[in-house]
């Protein structure tokens, strides 16, 4: 063989091992990759033309796939769109949101748990199925929660979030504004795409979720954890005196320093009973409380009630936020739940939930099982501790004060008759010009053995800035969702 053909096969031979490396490559090493790649139209198509499982709340799907006549054979459809919009998502032709993404393996019948059914089905030549997902909301408490932020008037930013403390079920959760996901959902993709770019050109975003998705200055709710750090401490129960005044002068420290004071609250002067100060609300109380506790000591029992951490995995969630490394005049602001303190609604339903559990906060879940396209239960969630916030004891003198001040206090609006109700008012300055305050109400009831922890947020309404309150806006709408769980 002359050299000339002797070097054009030795290149051929290159070739092919190239080739052959990287068919190798892209079949077994990149596979996994490429499957899920939101660029691949191929897996696209064909999970757009499969019936994937339904979401269910009790027996309603709220998400489903339906039956169609065109090229995609199935149509994922959402019969409820505005009420379960923040939680479902939309599955798309070009992505997935919500639980339509967390839970895709499942409903899409990718899931290991569902192995068994693949197999069944390529034996019997049928179409693949999707598993089904078992939600742990209440339907008659999202109900409540979503009509209660709907009544308020003008356009709502808001949302609400409810608990079972002793589990750390979601019972209910609502974000307004919601959207309709089916426009999102539709088979035709020149209005799909219309859609979604309305929805992310509005101001009011109503693709986040703001349950989960957005954390703003908690205010006075806030003051929970503080009375816990005061309490924790050793120095502090539900009968003592604490400071109070109409105004308190925060530390001067770094040059800076500022003055707090209660707007006309009954404060008294001097020391004041611990309940007075949390029926009133007083901020002087509460900032005093937090430098006299500490920075450290504040940090700890923050995150302690899961702030500075993740821990709900079905929905993104955003990082409620407690600072690190303050100096004495910023501790005493994050007090009363301002300077550079945020959460979201979820978290400060976690802070209302672990203290009506006996300290134990529960980390929260919305899955409660996923089950077979037979409906055989392949896995069910099982309860489990976030972390022992305070004590037991210390949860007990909190409820005390809590339960007082929807007796005699600012949360009154939460009051059940003939049920004992903790409760505690927000107004959470937004640190904006032009922006209003935000209203925030926590509560859980009943206060000796908590069925429910609700916590709502109100960023925005149709009300005149003055007349913006957590007791008078957010109250009745957690009375109406403890209610609907309490009769269920």
């Amino acid at each position: 063989m002359n050299k000339p053909i002797r070097t054009i096969s030795i290149f051929c031979m290159l070739l092919f091992l190239a080739l052959l490396l990287n068919v190798s490559y892209l079949q077994y090493v990149k596979a996994g990759e490429l499957a899920e790649d939101p660029n691949n139209r191929r897996v696209v198509e064909a999970a757009f033309s499969q019936e994937r499982g339904p979401i269910l709340v009790g027996r309603q799907p709220i998400a489903q796939s339906v039956k169609t006549d065109d090229q995609y054979e199935f149509q994922r459809e959402y019969p409820l769109p505005f009420l379960y919009a923040p939680l479902t998502g939309a599955f798309t032709y070009f992505n997935q949101t919500g639980l339509e993404r967390s839970q895709n393996p499942v409903l899409s019948g990718e899931d290991s748990r569902l192995f068994v059914t693949r197999v069944i089905d390529m034996l019997s030549n049928d179409p693949p199925k999707g598993g089904s997902v078992q939600l742990t909301i209440d339907a008659a408490a999202q109900q409540a929660a979503y009509d209660g932020l709907s009544s308020l008037p003008g356009p709502v930013e808001g949302a609400v979030v409810a608990l079972e403390p002793s589990t750390g079920k979601v019972l209910a959760m609502v974000s307004l504004p919601s959207y309709d996901p089916n426009r999102l959902a539709s088979h035709r993709f020149g209005e799909v795409v219309k859609a979604q770019r309305e929805l992310e050109d509005l101001d009011s975003e109503p693709l986040i979720n703001r349950a989960v998705g957005m954390r703003l200055p908690p205010g006075s709710t806030f003051k929970l954890v503080t009375a816990a750090a005061a309490i924790e401490s050793g120095n502090y129960d539900a009968s003592s005196l604490v400071p109070g005044g109409a105004s308190y002068q925060l530390p001067l420290t770094s040059g800076e320093s500022g003055r707090i004071d209660n707007e006309g609250r009954a404060c008294g002067s001097g020391r004041i009973p611990f309940a007075q100060a949390m029926e009133n609300s007083c901020n002087t109380t509460f900032a005093a409380l937090a430098v006299e506790v500490g920075a450290d000591a504040m940090l700890e029992r923050a995150e302690r009630f899961g702030f500075n951490s993740q821990y709900f995995e079905e929905l993104r969630q955003v990082t409620s936020v407690f600072p690190e490394e303050m100096d004495a005049a910023q501790t005493g602001q994050s007090g009363i739940g301002q300077f550079e303190v945020s959460a979201t609604p979820l978290q400060m339903a976690m802070v209302a939930a672990g203290i009506g559990n006996g300290g134990s906060v529960m980390k929260p879940y919305l899955v409660d099982s996923i089950s077979s396209p037979s409906l055989q239960v392949l896995d069910k969630a099982d309860p489990e501790e976030l972390s022992q916030a305070v004590s037991s004891t210390t949860a007990k003198e909190l409820t005390d004060l809590l339960v007082s001040t929807v007796d005699n206090g600012t949360a009154s609006a939460a009051a059940i008759p003939g049920v004992e109700v903790a409760g505690k008012t927000g107004t959470a300055q937004s640190g904006i010009d032009d922006v209003p305050p935000y209203a925030w109400f926590t509560s859980f009831a009943p206060a000796d053995d908590p069925q429910v922890a609700v916590a709502v947020m109100i960023q925005k309404a149709g009300i005149a800035r003055g007349e913006i309150a957590g007791g008078r806006l957010a109250g009745p709408i957690a009375k109406a969702v403890m209610e609907a769980v309490m009769t269920r």
